[in-house]
């Protein structure tokens, strides 16, 4: 096993780790991204799953990703294995030169951005084909598998209809929806859509519906959390070495169609669209974070696998040093105030960080030949009932034999904690009309709690029992398509008096029942953990309870911009005349009046070898400030108006200088925060407005010998969206200016330039 990850193992005895009445003390990990170092040399697009074995699979895109073992092959669809999420193996691909798919053309074709998912007792893998040449052909087909190494069966044709979405048709993700039906969402650099597919899983079998409004967005992903369906999108350019722009945002909704809308109510499907930032460069070496995917770990807490760029070592070596390199990265997404973000808004991680837990305090895989007898006890009837058996998926399982009329439980020695939560994959053989359950805060057979898949009742039903009396009860239908002879996952959150279950095929975000409860008081403890079965052959594998995990409170605070402007670097253009710290880069344009500086959209530029725009400047204090403008200009909405656009400049010189702008590319409308150093990429930061509010605040680094620069947009000069960081040399001198450009037509009015200190 690859050790170059560097886990390190601490004893932990600190209180956040020892919960109340339990007495447990936890080993904590850790890691430090990219957890594929020593493995791969890149992973792009990776999707991850946890397969029947207990072991995390990662699938990666096609790149020479094995160039630093001596292999500068492609490799079509790599595979990745880990215990932990932290020490990674490589598996092999999905598909080899002789294996790939016959539907399309060999030569000049590669396979990115799959997505990966449990359904129908097989695991589905998804892929985007890209061939090149004369015959070019980009859409999506998929591959099934009995395991997640394979083999891999491909289904022998396109998935979706390519030209029924305005879109590049890439990037795949399946969702699962509580009522059984299954979507897949792609799309690419134009709109994201969305389609019923048949329940085979294999085709679509209805129309597309738009979910976004084109642009740059693509790695759709979908989840639903509560009430909500989560849309996740990566945006900007993903492989521009140290100038790539990725970054990941979200909007939400009741319908898995939409209207997806950000926190501030803003429609991804408007011409302004809306999104919520949920990772984006934050500064540190990382720059373009995204197309990412997600896992729960043991404790609950989800994890964002997703790739970005180092952007101290951007690109493969020779000959492929023009492909980007993206190893795996993770981190943990926290949900604050029905929002989810990385790091609680800090994104991408540099240093050691806590790992997820990915072993138990009470539990196990039944892999092991004696675990029955180490680390297991049955209880109730059917004693003797209990058995390991094995399938190619699953290694070793349990089975209970007998069909017995009273519940028959399978648990844990050791004792989980109280606030836990406790999970099992279950099935019943599927010829009986019994139930088979997880068991949570076990202590006797008068005293536990049990959450039953019920084929009778064809329902998630749960039951608590305290002193013998059932006190708790409760029953959610599942789907009629659901299959009880097809593994599911059944995971029991137990935090304080709340009661959590929630039953998927995968653990990937898309429960097909949930039932939440307030619980009285005797009901939750420290206990064992199992599964238990009555009036079936039940089935049940990775079992166990791991200490919940703590929610994050607050997201991270935002600069501290201050409250009082700087007089000599702010100007509020309301003297009869423009103030003479302001100077020109080129001809003087737009004028001083009425109480704002009127600047026409010149049919001029500011973009790479097109240096023909003015540039209205003036100095910049030294240290940390924030630069914050209101301005007003006319796009439109819908119209194609590229490239007009105005805002603030950050300026060095033509080839070195950072723009925050409202800006019309073909009828989207975006607020761009882009760098030219020398070449030219850009983030979005919010939805722009008729009036838009700019922010950018200036850091040094003294340590890494950088300035950060963080781009913020308001549209009502109360609720900033704080979007990436870009960078420059700590040398690199900056003027404050302002530019209104990229074609005439349009007049952009700033009220007032100021400059704060913290």
């Amino acid at each position: 096993m690859n050790r170059t990850a560097g886990v390190v193992l601490v004893v932990a005895l600190a209180a956040a780790l020892v919960l109340p009445g339990a007495g447990f003390a936890q080993e904590e990990q850790t890691y430090r991204n990219p957890v594929s170092r020593g493995v791969v040399d890149a992973f792009p697009d990776p999707a991850i799953i946890r397969g029947g074995d207990g072991y995390w699979y990662a699938y990666g895109t096609t790149d020479p990703v094995r160039q630093s073992k001596g292999d500068d092959d492609f490799h079509f669809l790599p595979i990745m294995r880990s215990k932990d999420m932290v020490e990674w193996d490589y598996m092999g691909d999905v598909f080899t030169e002789t294996t790939r798919p016959t539907w399309h053309p060999s030569a000049d074709t590669f396979y990115w951005a799959p997505d990966v998912r449990y359904m129908n007792g097989k695991y589905y893998l998804y892929y985007s084909v890209a061939h090149f040449g004369d015959d070019e052909l980009f859409t999506i087909g998929v591959a099934t598998a009995p395991s997640p190494t394979g083999p891999w069966t491909d289904s022998g044709g396109e998935v979706i209809d390519r030209d029924s979405c305005d879109t590049n048709p890439i990037d795949p993700a399946e969702f699962t929806d509580k009522d059984g039906k299954r979507y897949l969402y792609w799309g690419s650099y134009g709109d994201i859509c969305v389609a019923l597919l048949t329940p085979d899983g294999l085709r679509v079998a209805g129309d597309a519906t738009r979910v976004t409004y084109g642009g740059q967005a693509e790695a759709a992903y979908v989840i639903r959390r509560g009430r909500y369906y989560y849309l996740f999108i990566s945006e900007g350019a993903c492989c521009s070495g140290a100038l790539s722009s990725y970054e990941v945002l979200v909007g939400r909704s009741t319908d898995p169609l939409g209207p997806f809308v950000d926190k501030q109510g803003v429609s991804m499907l408007a011409s302004r669209r809306g999104g919520s930032f949920v990772m984006s460069a934050n500064g540190n070496r990382w720059v373009g974070p995204g197309h990412h995917s997600m896992a729960t770990d043991l404790a609950g807490r989800t994890w964002a696998a997703y790739h970005a760029i180092d952007k101290n070592n951007d690109f493969l070596n020779p000959p492929y040093d023009d492909i980007s390199r993206r190893p795996l990265m993770i981190d943990p997404l926290d949900w604050v105030r029905g929002w989810p973000t990385v790091r609680a808004g800090r994104w991408a991680s540099a240093g050691r960080q806590r790992a997820p837990v990915t072993s138990w305090t009470a539990g196990g895989d039944f892999n092991s030949p004696e675990s029955l007898d180490t680390d297991w006890v049955a209880r109730g009837a059917g004693r003797a009932g209990w058995r390991l058996a094995e399938d190619p998926d699953h290694d070793g399982y349990a089975t209970q034999t007998r069909e017995t009329d009273k519940p028959a439980y399978l648990v844990t020695k050791a004792s989980a904690p109280a606030r836990a939560r406790v999970e099992a994959d279950l099935r019943t053989s599927g010829t009986s009309n019994g139930a088979v359950g997880v068991v949570a805060a076990y202590r006797d057979r008068g005293n536990h709690f049990v959450a039953w898949l019920n084929e009778r009742r064809h329902a998630l039903v749960t039951n608590a029992v305290v002193d013998g009396r059932r006190t708790v009860h409760a029953i959610r239908p599942l789907p009629e398509s659901f299959r009880f002879d097809e593994w599911h996952n059944v995971a029991v959150q137990l935090r304080g008096s709340s009661l959590n279950v929630q039953v998927t095929e995968a653990r990937l975000g898309d429960p097909v029942a949930r039932i939440r409860r307030h619980l009285p008081p005797g009901v939750t403890g420290s206990g064992a953990a199992g599964i238990a079965s009555l009036r079936a052959s039940a089935l049940g594998d990775n079992a166990g309870g791991a200490p919940l995990y703590h929610r994050a409170r607050e997201t991270a605070p935002p600069p501290n911009v201050g409250e009082e402007a700087l007089e000599n670097f702010s100007d509020e253009f309301n003297d009869a005349r423009l103030d003479p710290e302001w100077s020109f880069v080129r001809e003087p344009a737009g004028e001083q009046t009425g109480g704002v500086y009127r600047f026409p959209t010149q049919g001029a530029d500011l973009f790479e070898d097109i240096n023909d725009a003015t540039v209205v400047r003036r100095k910049a204090p030294s240290g940390n400030y924030t630069v914050q403008t209101k301005m007003a200009i006319d796009l439109g909405v819908d119209t194609d108006k590229s490239f007009q656009q105005a805002g603030l400049v950050m300026y060095s010189n033509d080839d070195r200088y950072l723009k925050l702008v409202h800006v019309s590319i073909g009828p989207d409308r975006r607020t761009e925060f882009a760098k030219e150093d020398p070449f030219y990429e850009s983030m979005v930061v919010g939805a722009p407005a008729r009036v838009t509010w700019f922010r950018i605040s200036h850091r040094v680094d003294r340590k890494h010998n950088e300035q950060e620069l963080r781009a913020a947009s308001s549209r009502n000069g109360k609720h900033w969206a704080w979007g990436g960081v870009w960078t420059l040399p700590l040398g690199a001198k900056l003027d404050i200016g302002l530019v209104s450009q990229g074609g005439e037509g349009s007049t952009a009015r700033f009220d007032y330039v100021r400059t704060f200190r913290p």
